[in-house]
């Protein structure tokens, strides 16, 4: 399965840790988002898009070709 947020962690040369210093939530939290353990809620995938500086619609895969 793709993961979006890994990905654009990546492109914005940014890590996992970052990411959970400047939402304030665990590590582990943010690992298990991007090995796909399990998922944000929508309120917080708000939030790393905004953290991200991204249209939250890039962190989702689309069902639709």
């Amino acid at each position: 399965m793709y993961n979006r947020i890994k990905a654009v962690l990546a492109e914005k040369n940014k890590t996992n840790n970052w990411l959970a210093d400047q939402l304030k939530v665990n590590r582990t939290t943010v690992s298990k988002w991007c090995r796909n353990e399990m998922q944000p809620r929508v309120e917080m995938l708000f939030q790393i898009a905004n953290t991200l500086d991204v249209d939250v619609r890039e962190l989702l895969v689309s069902t639709k070709k």
